[in-house]
């Protein structure tokens, strides 16, 4: 027989070596050595023949184009990282770390057999090459599933460096009070930044008090901690005297955090039907000079690739690098806008690979119902609207009329319409902590008072966490006074305002601590109104009700609560609780667009968000919310972009007047629509909005130009320069 083997690099480690093992019936042994340097882009091949019995190796002639015919030959790949290791077991990870990814095709008339090979031409690869592959027998009925492969549809895509623009800059000042350090500061994470003072100045946390009063946006760049420790030691030079850091725009840009630029490779396969058999990511993404969130965002990107589409052979791998450029960080939604991108890209290049339409490729492999992740199980679609999502949004833009509306156009002004989709975890658990803590006390009125540690950054949270302490103690909002600002002295402990958390984590601790009030307020009813034991007791708007029958105001509870002679008990509860669970969102995007291909420009024309994020706890809060992600999406497809000197690594447009920020004249009308599904591990049965209103829209507006065009543009921003190169090479201009 003649098998082909298509050399893609199924497994890089940080050598840079993928090798590909191929054994005869005859017990001859061919590997194919690979090794490719990332950032310089090249590759080197070699083949080797190996006999089985003396280890002797011949170096073969690359026949090139990476595609190699091996008459007689069954196919093992195998991952090799050049140790020399001891006792392999089958399966097993051996010492040095070694990684075994085997993909048998056809018979291996001795499986399990333990091979080294060393090859002594090795000045190309500037190291000595010893590698121990591993063979196991065919895993059941792959060779049959492999051979269903008709399209094997590759994608690079690069996205480009954006940053959060908040209104407000992250300012901080700082003094010294009784021998302690106060820093007030524009945070999301004020218990966090207290600790990294601590730490960054070597004295006790006790000493350290960070305040974070109302403070203008942050997107995930206040996600960090910046300045405030500088500060802190600042003002211990001046003898405690106040010291402010206030930061210009341009040192914003250039020296707190940016939106991570990451280049992508997928690979995908699908059978005749469509169904897709195999998927592979590789990402590299660029770090800037220091750490910050580091490898968490392109990690988090692969999570994202596994989950959502039904595919039975999934892989991916990701490389951080650091790079003489501005730091990269959290910002909204934690790299799920890039590897969204790059996915959503892939998966409409696959349709019309197999000329499917877009919108029944993703009906056909979407994940119905309940699915978790197969690593982090605690995430899981524990509720599933996406195919509700697509409905609605397929609906509004008029998709199946426009896609033949505008299938065979003329001239150098088309239209389009395109689509992409999302899924968004809600919270950090199982990878990092959840916890969060809130405390209620009665006044003397009977109304509350709230003090939560999550922070109001201008999403809203205080008007939710208001609303959630009023519904479960059955009194009008109004009545529920929150306390806005955080104070590491008195505040609970909360982690902060990211990973659209607040609402899921918080607001479960919000519940519990309103339940334990609930309760506490209702025992000691109980002992005002002894002859109204054996009737039920509860609480609606402001009145205690035995039964059906209203018997004593809340106010006049209170009353006496404070100030009885016999029976004072002022009533608070606190709660800290720690979340262990966590929960999907899942939406989609579509936009219609016309591009006039000799200007370079877009002009969107519809554009739609549908979300699946539980119930809604305030429906003009989430309007608003879905609202100004869609801004972010379309800025981040059409026209933000930090331009970089190849030199130095310095931003040449850290402004707000060369930085292109999407105003209201290039916002076009904006429709978002919600499936509201009842979430049982929400409290009130939400899950993720902060975030993912950000994620699809870039890649719908990139589909939609896929489809009025034919082109396919795989980096981003979508620029005048841009398009008119792309048009130019495929010949319409």
């Amino acid at each position: 027989m003649s098998i082909s083997l298509l050399t893609s690099q199924i497994g890089f480690d940080n050598t840079g070596i993928s090798t590909h093992l191929v054994r005869s019936a005859v017990g001859n042994h061919l590997a194919v050595i690979q090794h490719h340097d990332p950032l310089a882009d090249t590759h080197d091949q070699r083949h080797i023949m190996l006999d089985e019995q003396d280890g002797d190796a011949e170096l073969l002639p690359d026949k090139g184009n990476g595609l190699h015919e091996f008459p007689g030959f069954g196919i093992v790949h195998a991952r090799c990282r050049f140790v020399q290791a001891e006792e392999l077991g089958v399966g097993r990870q051996c010492p040095g770390n070694l990684q075994l990814a085997l993909l048998s095709v056809g018979q291996v008339a001795r499986p399990h057999v333990r091979l080294l090979i060393q090859i002594k031409d090795s000045e190309q690869f500037q190291r000595p090459a010893v590698g121990v592959f591993l063979l196991q027998p065919e895993p059941p009925g792959l060779a049959h599933r492999l051979q269903k492969v008709v399209v094997h549809a590759v994608m690079h895509g690069c996205l480009d460096i954006v940053q959060h623009c908040h209104i407000e800059n992250p300012i901080s000042f700082a003094y010294m009070e009784k021998g302690r350090i106060v820093v007030v500061t524009s945070t999301q994470i004020p218990h966090i930044v207290r600790r990294v003072i601590g730490q960054a100045l070597g004295i006790p946390w006790g000493r350290v008090r960070v305040i974070k009063p109302y403070i203008g946006g942050g997107f995930g760049n206040k996600q960090d901690v910046l300045y405030e420790p500088l500060n802190a030691f600042l003002t211990t030079q001046v003898g405690g005297r106040p010291v402010k850091l206030e930061v210009s725009r341009e040192e914003t840009f250039c020296n707190t955090r940016t939106r991570h630029s990451i280049e992508y490779d997928l690979t995908a396969g699908v059978d005749k039907e469509g169904h897709l058999l195999a998927k592979d990511m590789k990402a590299y993404s660029s770090q800037g000079a220091y750490a910050s969130h580091g490898h968490a965002i392109a990690a988090n990107g692969l999570t994202a690739w596994r989950l959502q589409y039904a595919c039975p052979n999934t892989r991916g791998e990701a490389y951080t690098i650091y790079t003489n450029t501005p730091t990269a960080g959290a910002m909204r939604a934690y790299g799920i806008p890039q590897a969204a991108f790059a996915i959503e890209c892939l998966m409409d290049d696959v349709a019309a690979e197999i000329h499917m339409d877009p919108l029944e490729f993703r009906r056909k492999n979407l994940i119905q119902g309940y699915y978790e992740d197969a690593y982090l199980k605690p995430i899981a679609a524990n509720t599933n609207g996406i195919f509700q999502c697509l409905e609605k949004g397929a609906e509004y833009i008029h998709w199946d009329e426009k896609r033949k509306e505008y299938a065979d156009q003329t001239g150098s002004v088309r239209r389009g319409v395109g689509m992409s989709l999302f899924s968004y975890k809600t919270g950090v658990w199982p990878i990092s902590l959840e916890i969060a803590g809130a405390r209620l006390s009665m006044n003397q009125d009977g109304s509350v008072q709230l003090q939560i540690g999550a922070t109001e950054i201008g999403q809203g949270a205080d008007t939710v966490f208001s609303q959630m302490a009023a519904e479960t103690l059955h009194m009008d909002v109004e009545n529920v006074h929150i306390v806005t600002v955080q104070d590491t002295d008195v505040t609970p402990f909360d982690t902060g305002a990211y990973a659209s958390r607040q609402s899921f984590v918080t607001g479960t601790a919000v519940k519990q601590c309103a339940e334990q009030l609930l309760q506490k307020i209702l025992d000691y009813a109980k002992t005002l109104l002894p002859e109204q034991e054996t009737r039920e007791l509860s609480l609606d708007h402001g009145w205690i009700y035995a039964g059906e029958e209203q018997v004593l105001s809340l106010e006049a509870l209170a009353q006496e609560a404070y100030y009885s002679l016999s029976n004072s008990s002022v009533l608070t509860a606190e709660v800290s609780t720690q979340v262990k669970k966590n929960t999907i969102a899942t939406g989609c995007c579509f936009a219609e667009v016309e591009v006039d291909m000799k200007l370079g420009t877009i002009q969107i024309l519809n554009i739609i968000n549908v979300h699946d994020s539980g119930k809604l706890l305030n429906p003009q809060l989430a309007q608003m919310q879905v609202h100004g992600g869609m801004s972010m999406g379309m800025g981040y497809g059409l026209s933000e972009q930090l331009v970089l000197d190849e030199k130095t690594g310095r931003p040449l447009n850290g402004n707000l007047l060369d930085y292109k920020l999407m105003t209201a004249l290039d916002t076009p009308d904006i429709k978002a629509d919600f499936v509201e599904l009842d979430d049982p591990m929400g409290p009130y049965g939400n899950k993720a909005l902060g975030e993912p209103p950000a994620i699809p829209g870039a890649p719908a507006i990139r589909n939609a130009v896929l489809h009025a065009t034919g082109v396919a543009f795989n980096e981003i921003p979508l620029t005048p320069q841009r398009l008119i190169e792309g048009f130019k090479k495929a010949g319409l201009i």
